[in-house]
């Protein structure tokens, strides 16, 4: 969890210094800039809601097949 976590912060300053840098060096316009940053940030969102769906459909399956009855030989 903590890997998760430590990761997840990573992403997240990643992201704001990426942004940062790309605004001071943008060749565009600021609307044109904004319009991209807020359609990319829109897209990453999305990203990281399907990926946390995702994984929390696979570890409800994981538990529920540990709390199902173990069948005996």
């Amino acid at each position: 969890m903590r890997r998760m976590f430590g990761f997840l912060i990573g992403v997240f300053v990643g992201g704001v210094v990426g942004s940062m840098i790309a605004l001071l060096l943008a060749p565009e316009s600021g609307e044109n800039l904004r319009n991209q940053l807020r359609d990319r940030g829109q897209n990453f969102l999305s990203d990281v809601r399907h990926s946390a769906d995702s994984r929390r459909i696979e570890l409800r399956h994981r538990l529920d097949a540990l709390r199902a009855p173990r069948e005996e030989f």
